[in-house]
């Protein structure tokens, strides 16, 4: 495993950080997700990033990597309970992003990620 941070807070930010991490945990906690279903939701990350990220968030703890031998054979990745604990997590931070959108007067350009809110998740779960 790479060598983490004792910090908490760095620690979170080393296993959550960078460009394409949250993205993809945005798609795996929706369900289960096969890699060519991931590349088309998250544009502009290049399989080899993908792959890259999906090792370390199975790594981490975050995502498990499921292979079906089934013909022709597939791979699915989902949340750990460990990923799924991020989820509220990722509400608080976007829930942020739209507060400090809006007191910078910024708002106009955001996109907001409504079937990511918790409440929506629950429904979709049942």
């Amino acid at each position: 495993m790479n060598r983490l941070s004792t910090w908490p807070l760095e620690r979170t930010l080393q296993i959550i950080g960078g460009r394409w991490k949250l993205y993809i945990l945005f798609h795996v906690l929706a369900g289960p997700q096969r890699l060519s279903k991931l590349q088309r939701g998250i544009p502009g990350i290049s399989q080899k990033v993908l792959v890259q990220q999906l090792r370390e968030m199975e790594e981490h703890g975050l995502i498990i990597r499921t292979v079906f031998a089934a013909a022709p054979p597939h791979v699915e990745y989902s949340a750990t309970e460990l990923g799924l604990s991020l989820a509220p997590l990722m509400d608080s931070l976007q829930n942020w992003g739209i507060r400090q959108a809006k007191a910078t007067g910024d708002h106009d350009r955001m996109v907001y990620c409504d079937g990511f809110a918790a409440e929506n998740r629950a429904a979709t779960a049942a």
